[in-house]
């Protein structure tokens, strides 16, 4: 949304010696700044902005927002266009919240250990059918992408979906009161950041943060499947809608059925709807993503012909479970931006499910931030590597050597179940085990760089793009 610099100070409590330059967009990273836009000298960790505020107008910027002590280091021919604060990254999300309720709209927050930026995607592809739609990209899901992307919002916008992250208590509570959802998604609870929660308890109450924060007229929309947030529902006092393959959800999907490798037709029952949809995505997991994205879709009157034809069209996101042909009939699952032992656990379920493989080859990466408990979730998800038929064991990295230990409990052999501690052995390993009908899961978090090992096993001759997804008819 564009702004003068005038505008901007006074929604940031500041001021500005050039009121009536106009701020045409906004950025953190003066690597990527466009002519015109407002640039955030952001002071993170391992950073501060204020050491490129030069470069920022260097390559166009019509200002920027600095700390308050800046003033006396800054060029003098800078200073008219800069807004001084004690915290630019406070003035960044303040900005956002102004922007935010100018626009006034109704906008959906997403946030859950697993599925958020699928079910984002999904939910913004359906309502595009019928409304004018500003989403997340990227990862911009924290304290600065959230404020990034509610930036974004034009008086054209009809709705925003909005992806909320965490890894501590307050985070989801802070973004919330950010972007004022009136709609909140929460699409499970799963052992993910266990280094900084003591227990899975935690990681809910700060995941049910979101329902706090909720503004106006407010609806949850709760995995009825998972028990925690179904128990989110009590004492909230807006509306609840539900979703999930157990019997009461409100949203079911019954009557799965793999059509062909990588793909799922399902029906979803309740709510006057009893509509068949086509899901070119592999795995359950995907298929509760869905249900998520179509429970939250109804809330806007989108019609069933509309909910079917945009998840039958929906396209995978790079890294979060493409599916790449390889010549002989190798199949290469991509699954490395990240993972964790929930989401670890779906992946096995889908490679144990599909049809027609030779051999099953896992290469899985170490899960981070799972602090003391990380050996014994790692042996666990080696344990489900031998109950889902594993043919080839793969560890790379620190506690990965774990997914072994856990393995050889159940008699996994040990030539079959290899560690590397780095991505590029792991790859090449992997590349010379290849036969025709192979198919491979890859998965790790995203500290271990398996994009490294996907890159290679694309490297080999004849790879060839995934058939064209065919699609319901109405």
């Amino acid at each position: 949304m564009q702004l003068s610099m005038g505008d901007v100070a006074a929604i940031l409590g500041s001021s500005c010696a050039v009121p009536e330059r106009i701020a045409g967009g906004y950025s953190i990273d003066s690597r990527t700044i466009k002519p015109g836009e407002l640039f955030f000298a952001i002071r993170g960790k391992h950073f501060d902005g204020h050491e490129f505020v030069a470069s920022a107008f260097e390559l166009g910027a019509v200002g920027a927002v600095v700390e308050r002590g800046f003033l006396r280091l800054a060029p003098r021919d800078l200073t008219p266009a800069l807004i001084p604060l004690r915290n630019p990254l406070q003035g960044l999300q303040r900005l956002a919240l102004g922007v935010r309720r100018k626009w006034g709209r109704r906008l959906v927050a997403i946030t859950g250990s697993t599925g958020k930026t699928t079910t984002k995607e999904m939910l913004a592809a359906i309502l595009a059918r019928r409304l004018s739609v500003l989403k997340s990209t990227g990862n911009l899901n924290n304290d600065y992408g959230v404020p990034l992307t509610l930036l974004a919002l034009e008086p054209s916008h009809d709705v925003a979906v909005v992806e909320l992250a965490m890894s501590a208590p307050g985070e989801i509570a802070r973004l919330a009161r950010v972007a004022q959802p009136q709609v909140g998604v929460i699409t499970n609870v799963a052992p993910v950041h266990l280094q900084f929660f003591d227990s899975l308890d935690a990681i809910a109450q700060a995941k049910r943060e979101l329902l706090e924060n909720l503004r106006g007229s407010s609806t949850a929309v709760l995995n009825y499947d998972d028990p925690r947030v179904r128990r989110f529902g009590d004492g909230f006092g807006g509306r609840i809608v539900t979703f999930g393959f157990e019997p009461g959800a409100m949203f079911q999907a019954v009557d799965l059925r793999t059509p062909q490798q990588g793909e799922i037709d399902f029906t979803v029952k309740g709510q006057g709807m009893d509509s068949q949809f086509h899901l070119p995505l592999p795995g359950r997991h995907n298929v509760q993503n869905a249900l998520a994205a179509i429970a939250a879709a109804s809330l806007f009157g989108i019609p069933p012909s509309d909910l079917r034809e945009a998840v039958a069209h929906y396209q995978t996101l790079h890294q979060r479970g493409e599916i790449i042909a390889l010549s002989c009939g190798i199949t290469v699952m991509d699954d490395s931006y990240n993972s964790n032992p929930f989401a670890m656990e779906r992946m096995l379920e889908t490679l144990a499910a599909w049809p027609g493989a030779k051999r099953r080859i896992v290469v899985a990466g170490e899960m981070l931030e799972l602090g003391s408990t990380s050996p014994e979730l790692h042996k666990e998800v080696g344990r489900r590597c031998v109950k889902s038929g594993v043919d080839w064991l793969l560890a790379v990295q620190g506690d990965a050597r774990f997914f072994l230990e856990g393995a050889r409990e159940l008699g996994f052999p040990d030539d079959r179940g290899l560690f590397f501690p780095t991505a590029q052995e792991a790859g090449d390993y992997c590349a010379s085990l290849l036969q025709g009908g192979d198919l491979v899961l890859v998965k790790g978090s995203r500290g271990v760089r398996l994009e490294k090992v996907v890159g290679l096993l694309r490297s080999l001759p004849e790879t060839s793009p995934r058939q064209p997804h065919r699609s319901l008819k109405n």
